[in-house]
């Protein structure tokens, strides 16, 4: 067990015993980054690799950073939102796992990139990001660094927005892989995991009845089909909101209603923004909403809403709840805010199911292994998860489960893998 004199920066290291019963728990839902693991303390595939990372500090995140640990990683933790932290999660791994870790929830902007700085002041050569914060600061302020990194990973589909179009312009100098993009990560975590974990973030801050609520969804990507759909089952009546006519008409025939924004604010009751875009929710669109509207993101950043225009619309608000935030507006209106705009399933919840991150962080440790692996041989851009390495997540993933499937013979295998047979 590590001293209290490991370095980091977390809330109170008292809280250390329940975080290690949290991420005892978590682990107990997350069988194939226990084989993971096992395999990392026997071989040893990340010896003396220094790795940053700049995720959601969660029980689950725990187990991630515990496995590369003992793949032989020199693991630095900070927070990759300033409300997602579990404190007493934070406190175990400093306390209890000899992990430095800086992430206290709630702390404001300054903290933030104070601890984005001391995760990267060990000159990582690997860097694993949930919206690319630590990548884009070490390319930044920090180009010199740049030599010496293997390579990175990236989470979330905000990030993956973000490092495409820095390599599109030249300055992504580094490959990553883009661990969102896995099949075992975005149809199982994002549909899944945002899906279950939007609507317990909305129900534990409000205790809302969504049965027979109008519930407007900006988005529909996998985290917004899986938005979605959980509102639909828990008898919501959804209105999908999307700019991508594809994704639109998708909508339309998985049977919801899908309208402009701009006639949807009219109407809804809770607005839930899924679509890792600026403004999603506008000034025009708050201007028409009913009273007693519950506006809520799940997109990686607090830009979603329109936060700054609806404090100029108001003339006073207050905390009603704990991630409650009431405006008063000029006109009598009552505006609901949760969690200021930021990812509610994390700060007002406890993110996605153990169960979902289970395959998720199996991709950012195999990510991890494979880039070590492979140094020198991937250039700098943004690069898939292999295929090969996909699957195998999936299979274990269903070994874990007791199922089991069938394999192609060889002579299928054959045909499949032939062009000459045919009518």
């Amino acid at each position: 067990m590590a001293s209290q004199q490991t370095k980091g920066d977390v809330k109170d290291l008292s809280l250390a015993k329940a975080g290690v019963n949290k991420i005892e728990w978590a682990g107990r839902e997350m069988p194939v980054m226990k084989i993971i693991r096992e395999r990392f303390e026997n071989e040893k595939p990340l010896a003396g690799v220094r790795l940053s990372a700049c995720l959601h500090v969660t029980s689950e995140t725990a187990n991630l950073a515990i496995a590369l640990r003992d793949g032989g990683a020199d693991v630095v933790l900070c927070a990759s939102n300033p409300l997602s932290t579990q404190d007493d999660v934070a406190a175990a791994l400093v306390q209890e796992y000899g992990i430095p870790t800086y992430a206290i929830k709630g702390e404001n902007e300054t903290t933030y990139y104070e601890h984005l700085e001391a995760a990267l002041a060990v000159e990582p050569q690997m860097t694993m990001d949930d919206g690319a914060d630590l990548l884009t600061l070490l390319h930044t302020k920090h180009p010199h660094m740049i030599d010496g990194i293997i390579g990175g990973t990236e989470e979330t589909t905000t990030g993956v927005i973000r490092l495409t179009a820095m390599a599109a312009d030249g300055q992504l100098k580094y490959p990553v892989i883009a661990v969102n993009d896995a099949e075992t990560k975005h149809f199982f975590d994002n549909r899944y995991g945002t899906g279950q974990s939007t609507l317990d973030g909305i129900t534990r801050a409000t205790n809302i009845l969504w049965a027979g609520r109008r519930v407007v969804v900006s988005g529909y990507g996998w985290c917004g089909r899986g938005v979605a759909s959980r509102a639909k089952g828990m008898g919501g009546n959804v209105i999908v909101c999307e700019t991508n006519p594809v994704r639109a008409l998708e909508a339309v025939m998985d049977g919801f209603q899908v309208m402009p924004m701009l006639e949807a604010s009219k109407q809804g009751e809770v607005f839930i923004t899924v679509t890792g875009g600026l403004h999603a929710i506008s000034k025009a669109h708050i201007e028409v909403m009913p009273s007693g509207a519950i506006l809520s993101n799940s997109g990686h950043f607090n830009d979603e809403i329109d936060i700054d225009s609806l404090k100029e619309m108001s003339v006073s608000n207050r905390e009603l709840r704990p991630f409650v935030q009431e405006y008063t507006m000029k006109d009598g209106r009552l505006i609901y805010l949760l969690a200021d705009g930021r990812l509610v399933n994390l700060s007002a919840a406890e993110g996605h199911p153990s169960a979902v991150m289970d395959m998720s962080f199996a991709n950012q440790a195999m990510s991890a292994e494979y880039l070590y692996k492979n140094q020198g041989a991937l250039g700098p851009g943004v690069h898939v998860v292999p295929p090969v390495m996909d699957a195998e997540i999936g299979r274990l993933k269903l070994e874990s489960m007791g199922i089991s499937i069938d394999k192609l013979s060889a002579a299928q295998q054959k045909y499949q893998d032939s062009w000459q047979e045919g009518t």
